[in-house]
């Protein structure tokens, strides 16, 4: 018999920043698991020093890691950034999807923190086949009401979440979510996983645009269209985006 993807391993990765800027934000600590495949889950976790920035007191509000804490337990962060890439890329190189919830946030933090250190990002290393369990869920239930955070999905598709924002549990219900999706969902199981990163790829852009469409619809929220930067699964460099 064929296991089909969700019966195999799914690589999750969580980071926890300095800010919401994809620009600017700084990894604070992150996390990669190894979930499902009839296997226990494994966990690698890394917290970075950030180069000595100081972390907003609205970013410790959310995961609770303050300046001083995250330079007394943090490594370099060119370190941090280089063995969270090189962990990825081997999991990705397994077969394993890539399951990021959010994508264009966290791989575009990611894919800025290998610029700062001169490293490759990941895209240049393997061939990506990311799963968001964001985009996922709006494709399959596009009409329900209500927010769409990982929380909201958790409870939505009964996944246990205990300790939110911590990257590990994150990384953790993150693949779930896409797992009980799957599961429910069985046509995205026999979609090849590139088949499937490609429509992705096409779903978000729908699913920003019409984000966009809806803020410069909404009274009150008009500026806020302007902020719906297109891009899945990483938001391109502005100086890349220029050339393309």
């Amino acid at each position: 018999m064929v296991l089909t993807w969700h019966r195999r391993p799914l690589l999750g990765v969580d980071l926890e920043t300095t800010g919401t800027d994809v620009e600017t934000a700084r990894i604070v600590s992150a996390a990669v698991v190894r979930y499902g495949g009839g296997r226990e889950t494994g966990t690698r976790t890394w917290v970075s020093d950030v180069d000595g920035e100081e972390i907003p007191a609205e970013a410790t509000a959310v995961h609770g890691w303050t300046t001083e804490a995250a330079r007394a337990a943090g490594r370099p962060a060119a370190e941090v950034v280089g063995e969270i890439l090189d962990v990825l890329a081997d999991g990705v190189r397994s077969g394993w999807p890539l399951v990021v919830m959010n994508a264009p946030f966290d791989l575009t933090v990611l894919d800025r923190e290998a610029r700062r250190a001169g490293l490759p990002a990941l895209h240049e290393r393997v061939e990506l086949c990311v799963l968001d369990p964001r985009v996922l869920d709006r494709r399959v239930d596009r009409y329900r009401s209500g927010r769409r955070t990982l929380g909201d999905l958790c409870r939505h598709w009964v996944v246990k979440l205990d300790g939110a924002h911590t990257p590990e549990r994150d990384a953790k219900a993150a693949c779930a979510v896409v797992w009980k999706i799957a599961d429910r969902h069985r046509w995205l199981t026999r979609r090849p996983l590139a088949d499937l990163h490609a429509e992705q790829v096409r779903w978000a852009l729908a699913q920003q645009e019409d984000l966009r469409g809806h803020f410069a619809r909404t009274p009150g929220k008009e500026h806020l269209s302007r902020g719906v930067r297109i891009g899945w699964p990483f938001i391109p460099a502005l100086q890349q985006a220029a050339e393309q």
